[in-house]
């Protein structure tokens, strides 16, 4: 019983309500309520590959401690998990503090006594945790003395989050929202993600890198109506690439921004490397092949950073310097040598993406018919070939640019070739069961096909689409919902969309839910609650009716009290929502989610169960269609008499009721008397259950006297209560009564051993 209930979960994606309430401030970020003084405290922040900020927020607070805030701690030690993961070699945790981070001029070993004697004055900063790949392998720290021993880099960081190796210190890690934090979450004290930017952060963004400029005026302007770009500004990455890539057009006299991230880049690379009819070209081809090499080369050991002699060509590497494409990086000293080495990175997480793709497009070596198996939409399962997660979207795009001058003189290569590759991808597409792809699967899908601009493609995937598309727990930033809403709008079909937990923000909601083929969603009801109110006082009330009449509610599982305060205030706004009809007698509206509302399950536990349900049942009459009333949680409510006192007083208003489950609730006699007084009013209930109770004889007495009167009842669960012999006798008389139920369900332990298999030779609908 209940197996199906032993497989809820606890953690989930926060909704934007949830979000916005827990956004922090910079000197927020190190409290911690409730946790033990002297443990190591670890927090996690997350966010998008190399785009959203984390090594600029670490930055920050680095410069604030220097400043004097944070002045909880003495020791701020930031590694760059892009160097550190580069050297194969093991260390003791003073080689990582005061070797490979920063070498005193004298005294280390006594500063490294006053570390092991004051972890609480230590933070310990890793920037890009993914980068180590400790989650494809969770090692222990094997050494006998941990803070002492020798460790590989893996092992020493798992014993720093495994609070074995100076415990008590405070660990600050970023990482991607895909890399496999959740493994640690019973070591993880607080999780950040950073979401982004609002569209009017966006706004202000582009417009305060405008200021001055002699085409401020415009530049906003051109942005916005290039939605799909706009959309990626909610990257502060690629919101500073977007205005660098605008002010470079405005410059030149155009007047249109590339339509596509492919484009975008193309066009970037276009303005560093000019189109000249001279040798430069050839070696520019040239270099430019080689950088994209080495940018796939690096993307599948998951780096960015490299050493000298990675780069086989002097050239190479003052190409990639010359043009922006590089970044000097300088690799930790060691103690051996007490010399730091130089190398280089690239400058930019997406630029990497781009070369390498262009090195896919570029190599000889990668046939037309493999180059599909770079894409990798249907499995869920499989790992990708290399961190470069863009790498697909813009190898789709480049692969319809076969006609583009500039490519084409980048490249270099025989047009019949390009025409190859493309139609191996058209073929693949055309075979790709679309209607069985997960939805993360599905949304690359949709980049993909978007960057090529393809009508057809556009046109073929719209088509294929699935009815009923959920993003459940699919986190969805504003460039997934605009090619969403892109391709959704060109299909004849209707659709019915779940939005729940997936982050996505007001006007994401808006533009999905305006479509006309949209015809219902799912979304946080807390969100949907505030768009509402936001429509209305915009007075935009043919979107608000829209979306009113296209949300749907049913089943509503609630998990927390703020679950319970969004469905009150749901309900409340059923006054609010009377201003959208504007005919006589639009005082009787009903919000269509509030009216065909047919299932409730309530799951808050012991802790908040009892208040939970206090303020549920204040609103229950509220939803007229209401069938299936569900307490029994595996967690156990514990809403007791009093919640069963209170329940009582609303059930005759449940005129729709054919299922009342009060399962594992601790009601007994005095719960069960009151419900027995209002349960003969529900004129439709069919199966009551108040399995695991404590019920004794009394409560089964007042149950039985009013079997009779409940005509539409076909089956009771009363097993495992504490009724005994007497009880279930009454229980039985009553029963010949009511020919009407199908089964009595009511072995109890207190009844004596061959009184109920008596009691179901007498009545077989008894169920021992």
């Amino acid at each position: 019983k209940n197996s199906t209930k032993a497989m809820e979960k606890e953690l989930v994606t926060c909704s934007m309500q949830g979000k916005e309430k827990a956004a922090l401030k910079r000197s927020q970020i190190f409290e911690i309520p409730g946790s033990k003084e002297l443990e190591t405290k670890v927090i996690f922040v997350l966010g998008k590959a190399g785009r959203m900020g984390k090594s600029i927020l670490i930055q920050k607070i680095c410069q604030d401690w220097s400043n004097g805030e944070f002045s909880q701690f003495e020791f701020v030690f930031w590694f760059d998990c892009k160097q550190i993961s580069l050297p194969e070699k093991r260390y003791s945790l003073k080689d990582l503090l005061l070797e490979f981070f920063v070498k005193p001029q004298e005294g280390s070993m006594e500063i490294f006594e006053y570390i092991l004697q004051n972890p609480a004055k230590v933070l310990l900063v890793f920037d890009g945790f993914e980068g180590l790949h400790i989650y494809e392998n969770f090692p222990h720290c094997s050494a006998s003395q941990p803070e002492k021993g020798l460790c590989s880099l893996k092992e020493l960081l798992s014993g720093l989050i495994q609070k074995k190796i100076l415990n008590g210190c405070t660990l600050l890690l970023t990482a991607r929202p895909k890399a496999k934090v959740y493994q640690y979450l019973s070591k993880v004290d607080k999780t950040i993600e950073i979401v982004g930017l609002s569209p009017q952060q966006r706004e202000l963004y582009i417009t305060k890198y405008f200021e001055g400029l002699p085409f401020c005026g415009n530049a906003l302007k051109l942005i916005k109506e290039c939605e799909y770009l706009f959309s990626y500004c909610y990257s502060p990455l690629m919101c500073r690439f977007v205005c660098f890539l605008c002010e470079t057009v405005l410059e030149i006299g155009d007047k249109n921004l590339p339509s596509t991230l492919t484009g975008a880049f193309l066009k970037f690379i276009q303005q560093k490397i000019p189109l000249q009819a001279d040798v430069t070209t050839m070696q520019n081809q040239e270099s430019l092949a080689a950088l994209a090499h080495i940018a796939w080369c690096l993307g599948e050991k998951h780096q960015s950073a490299m050493k000298s002699d990675f780069l086989s060509s002097k050239k190479v590497k003052e190409f990639g310097l010359k043009y922006g494409f590089f970044s000097p990086f300088a690799f930790p000293r060691h103690s051996d040598s007490g010399e730091e080495e130089f190398g280089t990175t690239f400058s930019d997480f997406v630029i990497q993406n781009f070369l390498g793709a262009l090195h896919l497009m570029l190599a000889e070596e990668i046939k037309d018919q493999s180059l599909t198996k770079y894409f990798n939409f249907p499995s869920k399962k499989k790992k990708p070939y290399n961190s470069l997660d863009l790498v697909p979207r813009f190898l789709a795009g480049l692969l319809f640019l076969q006609d583009d001058p500039y490519f084409c003189s980048l490249s270099n290569k025989d047009v019949k070739q390009s025409t190859k590759k493309q139609k191996t991808f058209l073929k693949y597409i055309k075979r790709l069961q679309i209607n069985e792809l997960f939805p993360k699967s599905l949304l690359e899908l949709l980049h993909c096909i978007y960057e090529t601009q393809s009508n057809y493609l556009l046109q073929h995937v719209a088509l294929r689409l699935k009815p009923d598309l959920s993003f459940l727990d699919v986190v969805l930033t504003p460039p997934d919902v605009y090619v969403l809403h892109s391709i959704l709008k060109r299909s004849r079909k209707e659709f019915s969309l779940d939005l729940r937990n997936s982050g996505i923000d007001k006007q994401g909601v808006k533009d999905l839910v305006g479509l006309k083929n949209v015809t219902s969603f799912r979304a946080s009801l807390s969100d949907t609650v505030r768009i509402w109110k936001s429509l209305e006082e915009t007075k935009d009330y043919e979107l608000l009716r829209a979306s009113i009449e296209k949300f749907v509610l049913d089943p509503f599982k609630a998990r927390t009290m703020k679950d319970i305060h969004d469905l009150s205030d749901l309900v409340e706004m059923q006054k609010m929502i009377n201003c959208v009809q504007e005919a006589p007698g639009c005082s009787s509206y009903e919000i269509p989610a509030i009216k065909n509302l047919r299932k409730i399950e309530f799951a808050l536990g012991p802790v908040c169960g009892i208040q939970g349900f206090q303020k549920l049942v204040e609103i229950l009459a509220a939803f007229p269609s209401l069938q299936h009333l569900d307490l029994d949680a595996l967690s156990e409510n514990g809403i007791g008499d009093e919640g069963a006192k209170s329940l009582s007083e609303v059930l005759p208003a449940l005129i729709s009721l054919e299922t009342l489950n009060l399962s594992q609730n601790k009601i007994t006699d005095v719960g069960a008397e009151k419900l027995a007084t209002a349960l003969p009013s529900l004129s439709s209930l069919k199966t009551l259950s108040l399995y695991n109770n404590s019920i004794c004889d009394f409560g089964a007495e007042n149950l039985a006297k009013v079997l009779p009167a409940m005509a539409s009842l076909r089956v009771l669960d009363v097993q495992y209560n504490k009724i005994t012999g007497a009880g279930a006798q009454q229980l039985t008389d009553s029963l010949r009564k009511c020919p009407h139920i199908k089964t009595l369900v009511m072995w109890n332990p207190t009844i004596p051993y061959g009184v109920l298999e008596h009691l179901q030779q007498l009545d077989s609908r008894i169920s021992v």
